[in-house]
């Protein structure tokens, strides 16, 4: 650290000694004045904010007032995402493009409406001339989602028309972005590596005719090499976190920039900076992190005692990252199970078996089993608490043999979808700025001068 730096970070420092008191509310000021933290009410539901025909999430359903579990279920467009799924599965067929389509467009394509948009698609995977080696080769970044966020800023001047409000441009950059954001973050992983963990540089342009999830593992690996079987596991991925409805934080991230009548690329890079976040998408790498901490000091894996004892130092704050969290457990919606994490699940113990990693799936499994009894406990929950989404996918992910630092961009680069349709949606129904209101939490104080001081 030079001088310059020294002094700053000193006074700094200084100057923040006892600064957290004046920024600090305490949770009982909201309950006193009834304020939705959180926008979510007392029983554990969501603030209704808005109206959406994209994505429905159900968790639960309310009976004479009360909140009842219920096994969760994905909806895309009203389709059931698992008969999406298990339809794709039982062709062995992919399913990422189809169901951007039905994101974008809101009803499922013809065959002959689908080779046209695979088509598309497929040829706006292809960056803007010299975009890899002027915003992404000559200012990499250790951190994939940042560089995607300004990567997605950038592309706003390769756009000869960035502010157009249209819905035929709209969807023309949308089309764009989808195709765009597994390319960005290949690259984006290869400048990573090559300038921050001293590897070969290697780029591969992304092939006409194979699908996103094809292209995906093409482009980050060196030899290009994958097996069908792998790619088509990536696209269930991709497919199962390409929607998640209106009140995610990102996809809601999205809707509020796109009420103020902003760009495209403004819009979107807020979600992908929303989806870093650990408390969101950032929670698959966090999980692998947690997972990796609980394999180093749990010596019997069938022990449940001891993996019990290690989960509640986790969420005494004395281990892991100090954050008193289980990640991969529980759900602000889903309640008995989350669909998502169901599908994952499955396919993860078929391909641990083929792995040779049967046991890191089998303590993953207890850590689920046990860990989900505990965070019940600890917070004095009354409904089930469940595995979600990111309990299995990095997982998945990593017997893929997908470095963590992609886990969230590639959970970007499915969520695109549904976030280009939610900022249509926003821009042709929503129709007023979304602005909610705070509440002051200090009184008036009479401006003392300086010299008085």
């Amino acid at each position: 650290m030079d001088a310059a730096n020294e002094i700053l970070y000193g006074y700094v420092g200084s100057l923040c000694e006892d600064l957290r008191n004046e920024y600090l509310i305490g949770p009982e000021f909201y309950a006193n004045q009834n304020i939705k933290r959180g926008l979510r009410n007392a029983d554990g539901t969501g603030v209704m904010a808005g109206v959406t025909r994209i994505g429905s999430v159900q968790g639960y359903y309310i009976e004479d007032g009360e909140r009842l579990p219920m096994a969760g279920h994905l909806y895309y467009r009203g389709y059931d995402l698992l008969e999406i799924v298990e339809a794709h599965a039982s062709e062995q067929t992919f399913g990422f493009e189809e169901v951007a389509y039905l994101l974008l467009m809101g009803k499922l394509p013809s065959a002959e409406q689908f080779d046209r948009f695979d088509t598309i698609l497929s040829s706006a995977r292809i960056l803007p001339p010299d975009f890899t080696e002027d915003i992404i080769l000559k200012a990499p970044s250790p951190n994939i989602m940042n560089q995607l966020a300004r990567s997605v800023l950038a592309l706003y001047s390769y756009d000869p028309t960035p502010d157009d409000m249209s819905i035929e441009n709209l969807v023309r950059q949308s089309i764009e972005l989808i195709g765009r954001f597994p390319v960005i973050a290949a690259n984006a992983y290869a400048a990573k590596r090559h300038y921050y963990n001293g590897k070969s540089l290697y780029i591969h342009i992304p092939r006409e005719h194979l699908s996103t999830s094809e292209n995906f593992l093409r482009m980050i690996r060196k030899d290009k090499k994958y097996t069908r079987e792998e790619a088509l596991l990536l696209d269930m991925m991709l497919t199962l976190h390409a929607e998640h409805g209106g009140g995610n934080n990102s996809a809601f991230s999205c809707r509020v920039l796109s009420s103020t009548g902003t760009d495209s690329y403004s819009a979107i890079a807020a979600a992908v900076g929303s989806l870093k976040g650990p408390l969101h998408g950032g929670a698959n790498a966090k999980v692998m992190d947690m997972f990796s901490d609980i394999k180093a000091h749990v010596g019997d894996i069938h022990d449940d005692d001891e993996i019990t004892a290690y989960l509640n130092k986790i969420l005494d704050g004395e281990c892991g990252d100090g954050s008193g969290k289980l990640y991969g457990l529980g759900h602000a919606v889903y309640t008995v199970s989350d669909p998502r994490a169901v599908l994952i699940k499955k396919h993860a113990g078929d391909l641990a078996e083929i792995k040779g990693r049967s046991d890191e799936f089998t303590l993953l499994q207890n850590i689920e089993r046990l860990g989900t009894d505990l965070v019940m406990k600890r917070k004095g929950l009354t409904l089930p608490v469940c595995a979600n989404v990111d309990l299995y996918s990095g997982f998945v992910y990593s017997m893929l043999g997908i470095p963590e630092e992609l886990y969230t961009p590639l959970f970007a680069s499915a969520r695109i979808a549904g976030w280009c349709a939610h900022r249509i949606e926003e821009i042709v129904s929503g129709g007023r700025i979304i602005r909610p209101a705070y509440r002051a939490a200090i009184k008036g104080t009479p401006y003392v001068p300086m010299s008085q001081r």
